[in-house]
């Protein structure tokens, strides 16, 4: 017997949350069933994380949540809670299967099977922002190499223990060479840990191309967050509908399983809603907490309620589709179909196939690392590189001297071009003129000198080199 935290969450939420649980446990799911109050009435009682701590208490306890999509109340100061959730129970792996289930949902894609390995916890959506200027915003993109060892370990993991083929990473490496840089290099590490699994690195622009043309040419893709999220919507979309699609979020003690579609309150309370994205992610916690046979029953019986051409109206097509029914209908066509096997559609096993269980991260000794010079970001409102440029060599010193301007990464100072369009917005290089005589006080002095000049900087940034390697970007156009 297993312990679960549920939430009905919103719109159509509690509809097909009670049908999963009703197929479920008529399948002989062992669970004992915690529900919590989370979404849009916690977050309009004042409460902006859109859950009551108490709740946090029970699905800490638990373990294991099955949650149902939630509505986000518009305007600002509500935070989503699927982010918050990933976040604080540190639910690093969030895996997406995308098959197409052809001839019985349409699908330009009929051999589809991919599976999407998404980081969950970093990259973009640390949503680290903050407005710099007048006309410029930033947010910090942060990858961290636990990160991608752990998101990248899993997916190879995961692709033994599935009996699948090939791993392919996805990343933007040509461009953002130190972060999706570090992404693609712990990619090459670990794929040589495995050499029973082919490897593959693809530019995520082509890959992104290639899996909306041929999907059948992949099988694992593993990728940092934004594309992660970007990505598994088209790969479900592509496959048939978003709205057969289930999700897993895995972290090293608890586990989160949801469907990825919204809540749609405009079809609640109507029995029309679709339960199967909820009921694909019950049947992954299903696996995950060890009871692999029901999954495997619930699943097989779900395959013949899609081959038997029972559907709700999302996937129904004349033609193709047999009978048109609503939330509950669907359900009971699913229990009726408990011990059948689809006859059309490839059945499922499960066999040995529960939670992965990986190692723990070990942090690696430190490396080497010396501060070579400084970036200081600037505020200024003119437009003419080089007038800035005399500005700020009046800010020099035998230890530190201008080496570079730029303007939304773009090399402006010395030998810009006229036609760059500029912002307020500008980074400025200080390094020494020779390898050494660089140190933390320098930047001290730098900003003081900068205060008594009435040049505002926003905000710094050290440069350094780890191993003799710099570990900064050189600017466009450098």
């Amino acid at each position: 017997m297993t312990r679960i935290t549920i939430a009905k969450g919103d719109g159509i939420g509690p509809e097909i949350m009670d049908a999963t649980l009703r197929i479920i446990l008529e399948a002989g799911a062992q669970l004992e069933i915690d529900e919590i109050e989370v979404g849009e009435k916690v977050y309009l009682s004042g409460n902006a994380s859109g859950i009551a701590p108490e709740s946090w208490d029970i699905i800490r306890r638990n373990k294991i949540f099955l949650k149902a999509p939630i509505t986000t109340p518009q305007g600002g100061g509500y935070k989503s809670l699927n982010v918050s959730t990933r976040k604080f129970l540190g639910l690093y792996a969030n895996i997406r299967p995308c098959r197409s289930y052809h001839p019985f949902i349409a699908t330009k894609h009929p051999v589809m099977d991919v599976v999407i390995v998404r980081e969950n916890e970093e990259d973009l959506y640390a949503g680290i922002e903050h407005q710099q200027t007048d006309e410029v915003v930033q947010c910090l993109k942060l990858i961290s190499r636990p990160g991608c060892e752990k998101i990248i370990r899993y997916a190879f993991e995961f692709a033994r223990q599935q009996g699948r083929k090939k791993v392919t990473c996805f990343t933007k490496d040509n461009i953002m060479k130190q972060t999706d840089g570090l992404f693609h290099q712990v990619f090459e590490e670990i794929a040589k840990e495995y050499p029973d699994i082919e490897n593959e690195h693809w530019i995520v622009d082509i890959g992104a191309a290639k899996l909306a043309d041929t999907p059948e040419a992949f099988d694992v893709l593993v990728m940092p967050n934004l594309y992660g999220d970007v990505l598994s919507d088209v790969a479900a979309q592509i496959s048939g509908s978003v709205g057969l699609a289930g999700s897993a979020n895995i972290g090293e003690t608890c586990a989160m399983f949801e469907a990825i579609h919204g809540s749609a309150p405009r079809r609640a309370g109507q029995n029309l809603a679709n339960p199967s994205g909820l009921l694909q992610a019950a049947i992954m916690m299903l696996n995950h907490v060890g009871q692999t046979q029901v999954a495997e029953r619930v699943q097989n019986a779900w395959l013949t309620t899609i081959e038997n051409g029972i559907h709700t109206y999302d996937i129904y097509k004349e033609g193709v589709s047999r009978k048109k029914v609503g939330t509950k209908e669907f359900a009971d066509a699913v229990i009726n179909n408990l011990g059948k096997m689809p006859q059309t559609l490839k059945a499922v096993s499960y066999h040995g196939k529960g939670a992965l269980n990986l190692p723990r991260y070990t942090r690696k000794s430190p490396t080497p690392k010396a501060l070579v010079g400084v970036d200081l970001f600037v505020h200024w409102r003119g437009t003419n590189p080089e007038e800035l440029s005399n500005l700020l060599k009046a800010l020099e010193s035998e230890k530190a001297k201008l080496k570079l301007i730029t303007n939304r990464g773009i090399k402006v100072y010395p030998d810009g071009f006229p036609e760059t369009f500029c912002t307020d917005h500008w980074r400025c290089r200080f390094m020494p003129p020779s390898e050494n005589g660089f140190d933390a006080d320098e930047i001290i002095q730098l900003l003081l000198r900068a205060r008594r000049a009435k040049i505002e900087v926003i905000k710094t940034e050290n440069l350094y080199v780890f191993n003799g390697k710099p570990a900064f970007s050189a600017a466009q156009g450098q």
